[in-house]
Order: structure tokens, then sequence, then C-alpha cells
């Protein structure tokens, strides 16, 4: 059994601004989208060994949901042989009648408006990273630019791990 943690985030053609170093008595100036485009990251980490799985889908409702637990339950191997309990805020989609949950997986709530509690909610910072104060003529330009930010993050562990590994979340569920 493995205990993984999901959630989603929004990006748009509005960029993240963030402070900037200049030179005295020059004022930065950042090209900004006036369009409000988006683009949802949904982000499922395993705190404990650092892995994370990364989606990006046009939206956020009950049959993206749906869609985005199939693959996650694939990508993992959950089934008959391999339980996953994966922890979600009680956003609405996620505790519907009507979601399909694959074999295998297994829902469980955090408290009501509680995201400090939720280690996949500290991935975002590293996501909107590559966001910062850039201009994105398009939501392809966007996606492609994040896609490679959710590879290098999927690729360091250990910072992830140090991110979302919380010192009361629960390790080796057997």
């Amino acid at each position: 059994m493995e205990l993984w943690s999901m959630d989603e985030h929004r990006v748009g053609l509005k960029p993240v601004i963030r402070r900037v170093w200049a030179l005295k008595g020059h004022r930065p100036v950042i090209r900004v989208q006036q369009r409000y485009t988006w683009l949802s990251i949904y982000g499922f980490v395993h705190p404990e060994s650092g892995s994370t799985h990364w989606l990006l889908l046009p939206t956020v409702n009950l049959d993206v949901f749906t869609i985005a637990l199939a693959h996650f339950a694939k990508a993992v191997g959950a089934g008959k042989d391999k339980e996953i309990v994966l922890v979600l805020d009680r956003a609405g989609w996620h505790s519907s009648q009507a979601l399909t949950i694959p074999d295998g997986i297994h829902l469980v709530f955090l408290p009501p408006y509680s995201p400090e509690l939720q280690p996949a909610e500290h991935l975002w910072p590293l996501t909107n990273e590559a966001l910062a104060n850039r201009w994105f003529e398009t939501l392809d330009e966007l996606q492609e630019v994040q896609a490679q930010s959710c590879v290098t993050i999927q690729d360091d562990l250990a910072q992830t791990r140090t991110r979302t590994l919380f010192h009361w979340w629960p390790t080796s569920c057997s």
C-alpha cells in the first residue's frame, strides 16, 4: 500500500509576477497578457519517495478528474495487487457520487479548508517558478514550458520529498 497526495492548480496567460533585481533608477517592465485563458495542472505526489505524476489538462471538473484518476491509477499500477490511498481536498468533483474510482485507489479527504495539510499544495511554488515574469502568446507555449517544468520537478526526488514529506505524514504503509 502506498500513500499519495493529489491537488489541482490553475495557471494561465496572465503571468506569475515576481520581484526582480534591477539597477538603481531603472524600473523593470514585465509584459503581461490581458486574456484569462487557463491550464489546469493535476499533481500527484508520493511524499515518502518524492515521486510525482503530472497531468496538464484544460479544466477541472468531474469528467476530467475521472480521466486523471484513471490515468494515474494505470501509471502507478494500482489494482488488485497494489493499493493506493490518495489524500485530497474536498472539491466537489473529488467526492461526487458519479465519480468512477479505479480499482486499487482509495480516496481519503482532508478536513475542510485545510490546504496546509495537503502535501501536493507545496508543489505549486515549484511549478510557478518556470512561469514567473514570462509572457506567453498562446496556451500551447505555456503548456510546453509547464510540461518541461514538471519533468524537472519529477527528476528531483530529494527536493520534492523535502517539500512534501511532513513530519507527521505516515510512512511505510503496509
